[in-house]
């Protein structure tokens, strides 16, 4: 007979396995297409808007200041910066695409814009890590 403890960690046990169905990955892989994808997917809503808002903002200014998109690697530090920008996801494809942030330095702002535009995509990773561990329950 099922006592009411087994019964409760039974339910536990049914509630996670039923939170493990689909693919587990889709938060990670949306949060890093498009910034704050994976929590919307979550229905964290406040999360992702604060992580897309963020995530956008800084890749906008970075670009608003002239910053240069990373488009090969010379040397470790360029490698580094090159895997900051990949980090942005489709903001990175795109803006390639429409040829930003490809012209010569030309203001002093521009070196901090590079560095804004690297951090987002940092932060990006870090976002759709985090939309991963909340998917696989790691956290609450």
């Amino acid at each position: 007979m099922a006592t009411p403890q087994n019964k409760n960690a039974t339910a536990l046990h049914s509630s996670k396995q039923g939170s493990q169905q689909g693919f587990i990955y889709l938060p990670l892989i949306a949060g890093w297409l498009v910034p704050g994808a994976g929590h919307f997917l979550l229905r964290k809503w406040g999360r992702g808007a604060l992580l897309a808002v963020s995530v956008l903002g800084m890749f906008v200014l970075g670009i608003a200041m002239q910053g240069k998109l990373y488009t090969s690697a010379q040397n470790i530090l360029d490698l580094l910066g090159m895997g900051g920008d990949l980090g942005n996801g489709l903001l990175y494809i795109v803006s390639r695409a429409m040829g930003l942030g490809a012209e010569p330095v030309q203001v002093t702002t521009a070196d901090y814009g590079t560095r804004f535009i690297v951090v987002a995509g940092l932060l990006n990773v870090i976002a759709a890590v985090d939309a991963h561990n909340l998917r696989t329950g790691r956290k609450l």
